[in-house]
């Protein structure tokens, strides 16, 4: 699929609208002292009284040394369920287009659908955790415009297996969007390094996983430079706040810091697993390419129930598809860990 054909999947009112351009975007002057009288701001200077840059020009900066990837490849939102959201308003056409789906996956595609009046196409993973590629590629249909696929896996924690993910990509009719909320947990290598080979291909990432910054909410997205354009046009003016660009582009700078944090993780998620394996309770531990683990229970309601009461929160996935009496444990501290462990024993 080419930029062409790309181009046919936007909606069409998306392709005629004109975007939005705020005091910021008409000045592109940087450095210098100027004065600002264009925005209705307070003059007052107390650190937040300005506009944030509309574009996050200097944060795109700094990921794209990191990821290696153009500024123009590069779509910041305000967490990524925003992104996700934007996608959905320039491709899918209300009451008109659906989307396609692989339960148990993230939830946020199914409550974006239903906001943005699309129809939505399930097709379970199979036992393995694994896309069922003819069902896909027998249901899609015309006005099939998006297909998810988020690796490594929520709740599965797997990642989904390359090979069907590049014939997913190649086959299927509309725009593919990889989320890979949890790639830097993953010994996989992102799908952002393969952008220019599949034109109808969307990576979204985020900070609040492995860089420990859920509560500054960023979202991160890669595709073509046609697509990026696309989604530049529709979204919000000021998205991305400043206090979010700022303490990103400082946690953007420790990369020491980081790889330390993923590798207590890792570390960590294997002694839970070490430990879960031997507790007559726990049936079974899926293979985890994240920062949680997905196990099976002997009574999933049960055992959830009982943590809480011991003052421990996991997440009960039980009514999931293909997740019967599974909770989902994420991987803490140590301390954290030992107490969840602790717990569980107390249990049997």
């Amino acid at each position: 699929m080419n930029n062409k054909n790309i181009n046919s999947l936007i909606r069409d009112h998306i392709k005629l609208m004109k975007p939005y351009s705020s005091a910021r975007d008409e000045y592109k002057g940087i450095g210098g002292k100027m004065v600002f009288l264009d925005a209705n701001e307070n003059p007052f200077n107390n650190g937040t009284n300005r506009y944030p840059d509309p574009q996050q020009l200097q944060l795109k900066s700094v990921i794209s040394k990191l990821k290696q990837i153009p500024t123009n490849q590069i779509l910041l939102g305000n967490g990524s369920d925003e992104v996700l959201d934007l996608i959905f308003r320039a491709f899918c056409e209300p009451n008109k287009d659906n989307i396609i789906t692989m339960p148990p996956t993230y939830g946020m595609y199914e409550v974006l659908a239903n906001l943005n009046g699309i129809d939505i196409l399930s097709v379970e993973l199979d036992s393995q955790f694994e896309p069922k590629l003819d069902t896909i590629f027998n249901i899609q249909n015309e006005n099939s415009k998006l297909l998810f696929i988020c690796s490594p896996n929520n709740p599965t924690a797997n990642s989904i297996d390359t090979i069907k993910i590049e014939k997913l990509i190649s086959n299927f009719n509309g725009i593919v969007v990889i989320d890979e909320a949890y790639i830097d947990f993953s010994k996989n290598i992102s799908w952002v390094n393969r952008l220019n080979e599949f034109p109808n291909m969307i990576v979204t990432q985020t900070l609040s996983k492995a860089y420990g910054l859920a509560g500054i909410r960023l979202g991160m997205c890669y595709a073509s430079e046609a697509i990026i354009s696309i989604l530049n046009k529709i979204k919000p003016p000021y998205n991305v706040n400043a206090l979010t660009q700022k303490i990103a582009i400082e946690k953007l700078s420790q990369p020491e810091i980081i790889s330390e944090e993923v590798r207590k993780i890792l570390l960590q998620r294997a002694w839970l697993i070490s430990q879960l394996i031997h507790l007559s309770i726990v049936k079974k531990v899926y293979p985890s390419d994240t920062n949680f683990l997905l196990v099976k229970v002997d009574d999933a309601n049960k055992r959830y129930t009982q943590l809480l009461e011991k003052g421990i929160v996991v997440r009960n996935r039980t009514n999931q598809a293909l997740c019967e009496n599974c909770l989902r444990i994420t991987v803490g501290t140590q301390i954290e860990n030992i107490k969840v462990i602790t717990a569980l024993k107390t249990l049997i």
